[in-house]
């Protein structure tokens, strides 16, 4: 077998490529896993929005299209198509230690938190690479490499390290914390509606952010924690508690946002707080009151300086040094508009070259950066190419034309 492996196979049904993924998890694998998600889903509205979008690949998959009556599917279900059929397609050449390493990878996606944008991460660096002419091999699935694939042209070789990164890394209120305290909040909210006229925004300053179960440590509040207290400075009726912890503060709610209704209020307070607040609303049963919390940490997101520092930490494990590396990295747990304010204030520009000219880039003569609507091709309109890419100018591999397709910015 070639150690090159080919990811363009025939293009069967996507009912026949959905099976053959499912065959290749496991069957009783992925429905324990789709049951797991709907189990998880059942702890508030909120949890269960976010639990459908970190999993909405393993959700597509499974309302994949079954026969020819089927309406087309929207772009991205059939992109995701392609990806699973590439999945298969390696799957199917790969040497045995290979299959075995692949099956590991994929089971690690459908355990806990995990998910399968890792895999498709992979086939799809190794996609574009053979589109620009490269030959891949999949050198950390077939020999156990720390690196994931090898890239030839021309005489020339480069190590590719795929690795994902998720925002929340770079945020001090972290997005399933807010979700939690959200769901939580609920009731407490409702119940205040029902004794109070009008609208109200309570307005929360975190200092030292929130997160899952890490109060005794940071010092952060925990959604929980966070639930009692505002629920208690409610039922006494207060209008302000502050202490280290958080400062909250409860204001009125202009009458023209309440009868704009909960998706334009949303909006609204969006565009008066930023992309970076945390929002929720509730409406009071007569549709003429309204309770919204506007939630934000003590200091501003730093995702791009997040991502970067996951960077300077893979070259001594993921990358030999004995050849030029590049570093693919994919931001996950990130909206649209989050995403697409990064790439206009050069945000993962500025850190990405900050991070090339440091020593820890000694190794790499490129970075690449994308979110998952790359992947699943929504987003060429600002990223050409389907990725950020950047140079390292001193690396001595950085002007080699056998590589230029890989390391030269697509703009």
């Amino acid at each position: 077998m070639s150690s090159t492996v080919l990811l363009c196979p025939p293009a069967p049904s996507q009912a026949s490529l959905r099976d053959a993924f499912v065959a290749l998890v496991g069957t009783q694998a992925w429905a324990g896993r789709l049951r797991d998600i709907s189990r998880r889903a059942e702890c508030g509205t909120r949890i269960a929005q976010l639990l459908r979008q970190r999993h909405a690949i393993e959700l597509t998959i499974d309302r994949l299209p079954f026969g020819p009556m089927t309406p087309r599917p929207l772009p991205a279900a059939q992109r995701l198509s392609e990806l699973i059929g590439a999945v298969v397609a390696l799957e199917r050449r790969l040497p045995p230690a290979g299959r075995c390493r692949l099956a590991e990878a994929i089971q690690a996606g459908l355990t806990g938190d995990g998910t399968l944008v890792p895999i498709f991460h992979l086939v799809r660096i190794a996609e574009l690479q053979e589109q620009r002419g490269f030959s891949v091999h999949f050198a950390g699935l077939c020999e156990g490499e720390p690196f994931d694939l090898l890239l030839s042209r021309g005489g020339i070789t480069a190590e590719v390290a795929c690795d994902v990164v998720s925002a929340d890394t770079g945020r001090d209120v972290q997005r399933a914390a807010w979700h939690d305290f959200a769901d939580r909040i609920e009731p407490a909210m409702q119940s205040w509606l029902a004794r109070h006229d009008g609208g109200y925004l309570l307005r929360i300053t975190l200092p030292s952010g929130l997160r899952e179960g890490a109060e005794e440590a940071t010092g952060s509040p925990s959604p929980h924690s966070l639930h009692s207290r505002v629920r208690r400075m409610l039922e006494r009726g207060c209008r302000r508690d502050d202490d280290a912890a958080g400062v909250l503060r409860l204001d009125p709610l202009p009458g023209a946002l309440i009868r704009s209704g909960g998706q334009a209020l949303l909006a609204g307070l969006r565009q008066e707080f930023g992309p970076e607040v945390h929002l929720c609303v509730t409406m009071g049963g007569d549709g003429k009151g309204a309770f919204a919390v506007a939630a934000r940490a003590g200091r501003a997101n730093e995702v791009g300086a997040a991502v970067c520092r996951r960077m300077a930490s893979l070259p001594p494990t993921r990358l030999t040094g004995t050849r030029p590396g590049i570093l693919a990295m994919l931001v996950e747990d990130i909206d649209r508009a989050e995403w697409r304010s990064l790439l206009e204030r050069l945000e993962m520009e500025v850190e990405a070259r900050r991070f090339l000219v440091g020593a820890a880039a000694r190794a790499v003569v490129a970075v690449s950066c994308a979110s998952r609507f790359e992947l699943l091709g929504l987003a060429r309109d600002s990223s050409p190419e389907g990725e950020l890419r950047f140079r390292n100018a001193s690396h001595p591999a950085a002007r080699l034309p056998a590589l230029a397709p890989a390391v030269l910015s697509p703009v």
